[in-house]
């Protein structure tokens, strides 16, 4: 992922937790600030105290957030030098405060961080959040789309929410993810239609095509399935592997029973021809007696 500026680190909001209750819970707070780039954490008044090996315990080696926790006696001491902050909150307040969800909320941040401003996110108390007065402290309010009737997030969820947020709005591209799958060439028709003459050759071998008279709706129905996924080279080369594993393993010569002669000239004989890209088909000796059984 690449960040659309270098803020994330340096100049990523203020994480302001009001009388936190429990080390685990600080602890936490830190794991999922550091998951998501974010590195100033502020305490008010915690019940039991700083420093605490708890929350180093439970920060899971998010220790650069743990040693770098500032700790202040009561809100207004906390916010001082911020120029804009949020207060989280999941019950309707009174008042005239803008009220956002937190994609819209994370934009927000990021805009302001990037314009030279100093912002924050207070999160409250685990047992009833925020009290009215500490909300009218913040600017505005942001609040999650969750289930009212059962609204209460524990403390690190809510960050990890918020924290997730402003790094997502940070990226070039809100869709990118850290790392992505194989990228693998699309199978050209030909290569299509070699799995299908292959398949259609093994299955008419072993009888599957009964009665006569139904095999051309049955070849239809196949590559109908076949044709579905879209499948890349690399896929259509597994599928002949196992469609060539039938031509060499039956009930008399199963899987179990080793490497049959008749594989291994096979094998022997492909090693002195040109390699076939359509048939290489991943046709690797069953490792172990690993192939398919043909009934």
């Amino acid at each position: 992922m690449q960040d659309t500026e270098d803020t994330t680190a340096a100049g990523g909001p203020a994480i302001v937790l009001v009388e936190p209750q429990l080390g685990e819970n600080i602890g936490m707070v830190a794991r999922a600030m550091a998951n998501f780039g974010l590195t100033e954490l502020r305490l008010v008044n915690p019940r039991d105290g700083w420093p605490s090996e708890k929350a180093r315990a439970a920060a899971s080696r998010a220790d650069h957030v743990i040693d770098a926790v500032r700790v202040f006696d009561d809100l207004p001491s906390a916010i001082a030098d911020l120029n804009f902050v949020f207060a989280t909150t999941a019950r309707q307040r009174d008042g005239f405060k803008e009220v956002r969800g937190p994609v819209e909320a994370g934009r927000a941040l990021r805009a302001r961080t990037a314009s030279g401003e100093r912002t924050g996110i207070l999160f409250g108390r685990e047992r009833f959040g925020l009290n009215n007065e500490e909300v009218g402290l913040a600017d505005e309010i942001v609040t999650f789309p969750v289930d009212p009737t059962f609204a209460s997030l524990n403390i690190a969820q809510a960050v990890l929410l918020m924290a997730y947020e402003w790094r997502k709005s940070g990226l070039a591209n809100e869709t990118d993810t850290n790392f992505a799958g194989p990228d693998m060439a699309p199978a050209t028709k030909q290569q299509l239609q070699g799995l299908f003459d292959h398949l259609e050759a093994a299955l008419e071998t072993r009888g599957y095509f009964r009665p006569a008279a139904k095999k051309p709706k049955m070849v239809e129905n196949l590559r109908a399935v076949l044709t579905r996924a879209g499948f890349a080279e690399p896929e259509l080369k597994v599928l002949r592997g196992v469609v060539a594993s039938l031509d060499y393993f039956s009930p008399k010569e199963p899987r179990g029973a080793g490497y049959p002669e008749r594989k291994a000239k096979a094998d022997r004989a492909a090693h002195t021809a040109p390699a076939d890209d359509d048939n290489d088909a991943g046709e690797l000796p069953p490792a172990g007696g690993r192939g398919m059984d043909n009934d």
